[in-house]
């Protein structure tokens, strides 16, 4: 059954990282995102590749929803201006409110945070609270050490196939885009 997607939760590091491509891509999901007429919920940032993702939505004429918390904003990530941005009380609260915002979830490149945001949506799926659909951006093969940890977590014994079938991967904008779009 096809589902329409109407919002994507963006989830991607607060930093550029060291490969330049890593903010193209994140780019060009922010140009696509609009451009397909899809609102960007990201992390409220406007550094690193959340703030390039949501840059590029903006200049494409993209809906954005920055959620963020007030512990994030004092201490590492200055909020992002001129969008709606929505502030909770914690990054737990935080979570709960881009789930709820997106009809699928678009994991780039990124950190613990990204880390800790990917594994949630995981667990959702595998224990049945969410069937939205998940999509890797594997830019230059940064997903490729997770993928192998959990392929290894398969084979132990501890993740069974059946919780694979919404989770997507693509190795470019464009593919992970047409992915999403013909779920």
């Amino acid at each position: 059954m096809k589902r329409e997607i109407n919002s994507v939760a963006v989830y991607c590091g607060h930093e550029f990282g060291t490969d330049p491509q890593f903010a193209r891509d994140a780019a060009r999901i922010g140009e696509l995102l609009a451009r397909n007429k899809i609102r960007l919920i990201f992390g409220g940032g406007d550094v690193g590749l959340m703030g390039t993702v949501c840059n590029a939505a903006l200049d494409n004429g993209g809906a954005v929803l920055g959620v963020s918390t007030t512990h994030i904003i004092a201490r590492q990530e200055p909020a992002h201006t001129g969008i709606e941005l929505r502030m909770t009380d914690s990054i737990n609260a935080r979570k709960t409110e881009m789930f709820n915002e997106s009809d699928a979830f678009i994991i780039l490149p990124g950190g613990l945070g990204t880390l800790n945001e990917l594994t949630d949506i995981m667990t959702m799926q595998q224990i049945g609270e969410t069937k939205k659909p998940l999509y890797f951006l594997d830019t230059n093969k940064f997903w490729r050490p997770f993928s192998r940890l959990f392929i290894h977590m398969q084979e132990c014994g501890f993740i069974e196939d059946v919780h694979l079938y919404n989770i997507h991967a693509a190795t470019t904008p464009d593919e992970l885009i047409h992915k999403l779009l013909n779920h």
